[in-house]
């Protein structure tokens, strides 16, 4: 068996058993507690989630998260947003740092919140190993709702996905037996005597199991917690869509986490360049601290901060004349066709990046001269017709959404006529006529 990535192997088949009887406890004790007294259901959520962290975890770490609750909430009070923003920062720090490393904020305009529901959020047993990142202010509103009717079929869905969950990850289970995609590109010797396609594949399989990686632990613990009656955050979007460096983002919370209080509080509205790069570097910054701080998540967040800024001076570049004046004169189709290769080139810059951090330095060069230099023109230009096919056929599905989303869009109002500026005439004045002197 492929037992190259330590993340999966470690929740599915090292503390498999511990983690099913662990969410299986919560997911008992959270029913109990809704039928006997739903009014107390998120204390409940804080007590199992606490005991869970606590057996399997050790005093240590508890201890490590108690203080820097403690230690955030009481910062909170004094209501700064710089202040709070720090000491989140340094807080997280402590994650990556000894000896840290070996035991292992939110806003109201009125009042307080209390220290008990910080720890019921932190504690939350789903949330707290795996993720997806939910923003504490919806996880309070849900978690203290005491509405718990459900839409009709929503339990046949929450059923329905368990099952698919756990189908896929069988699946995959039994898949790294047989392709060893995750040690491959580990053995740089094996990937010299190895076709151009082979590299490239290898690449692109290595982020679309990633992506299912990432699908599953959400989709188990998302499924948990629509049982508790939340709504967390949706499953990360499909390597396979994405097209532009603004959406790739796998952890949608996260990604919600860092627009509302770095990147869209820095960038605004995002139309000055400026502004835009601050956002976009404080926002890769505090995403490399949050990964861990190390030469390969710095050139990572680097690539991936310079790209989305691309996109911007590109996009501004194209809203200038004559570029504004061809795409009206153009169609739709023939707009979105232009705008499918440009992208395409943006598809591949996002491949090679995530490989970047996903496997190695070495790795990623070798697929970037494979597929640029020394698979040109051959492998270069099929690879790219296909991603322009692909990138085609996403934006006609989107397109086709869109018209369902919204079916009876309001047309943009017509462009308004440059009005040309006379100048001024001085208004003639008319002497007044006198009378004739008799």
């Amino acid at each position: 068996m492929d037992t190259a990535d330590v993340e999966w192997m470690m929740w599915f088949s090292t503390f498999r058993e511990h983690i099913v009887f662990a969410l299986s406890g919560h997911v008992i004790f959270a029913k109990i507690c809704s039928l006997l007294a739903p009014q107390y259901r998120s204390l409940v959520y804080l007590v199992y989630g606490a005991l869970a962290v606590f057996c399997s975890m050790g005093w240590t770490y508890v201890a490590l998260i108690l203080s820097h609750c403690v230690l955030l909430y009481s910062i909170s009070l004094v209501k700064l947003r710089w202040l709070c923003f720090l000491a989140g920062l340094t807080t997280l720090a402590t994650f990556k740092m000894e000896p840290f490393i070996s035991w292992q904020n939110c806003e109201r305009k009125d009042g307080n919140y209390s220290i008990l529901e910080l720890l019921k959020y932190n504690f939350y047993l789903p949330f707290f190993y795996f993720g997806p990142i939910m923003t504490f202010d919806k996880f309070y509103l849900q978690a203290n709702n005491p509405d718990l009717t459900r839409k009709d079929g929503e339990m046949w869905n929450i059923v329905v996905k368990a099952l698919l969950h756990v189908g896929i990850i069988t699946f995959v289970g039994v898949l790294l037996h047989f392709m060893y995609i995750l040690t491959i590109p580990s053995d740089m010797k094996l990937l010299k005597h190895v076709s151009d396609w082979a590299v490239v594949g290898l690449a692109y399989l290595n982020l679309v199991y990633d992506w299912v990686k990432a699908a599953v632990m959400f989709g188990v613990i998302n499924t948990v917690s629509r049982l508790d009656h939340l709504d967390p955050p949706k499953a990360p979007k499909c390597i396979t869509l994405l097209y532009v460096f603004s959406e790739a983002h796998f952890d949608r919370g996260i990604n919600e986490f860092l627009c509302k209080y770095v990147y869209n509080y820095l960038g605004g509205k995002h139309d000055n360049i400026v502004d835009e790069l601050i956002a976009s570097l404080c926002t890769y910054g505090i995403t490399a601290l949050w990964l861990g701080p190390s030469w390969v998540v710095f050139i990572w967040a680097f690539f991936n901060c310079f790209g989305l800024n691309f996109e911007m001076w590109t996009a501004k570049f194209f809203t200038m004349e004559p570029f504004i004046s061809i795409e009206m004169a153009i169609s739709d189709s023939m707009s979105r066709r232009i705008r499918a290769v440009f992208n395409t080139f943006n598809f591949w810059m996002i491949v090679l990046y995530n490989v970047l951090a996903l496997n190695s330095l070495e790795f990623a060069k070798l697929v970037a001269k494979r597929l640029l230099l020394k698979g040109f023109p051959f492998t270069t230009i099929t690879v790219m017709f296909v991603t322009y096919c692909l990138i085609q056929l996403i934006k006609e599905r989107e397109r086709r959404q869109a018209l369902i989303d919204d079916p009876d869009p309001i047309p943009p109002p017509p462009p308004v006529p440059p009005v040309i500026q006379e100048e001024p005439v001085a208004p003639q004045t008319e002497e007044p006529i006198k009378p004739k002197s008799e």
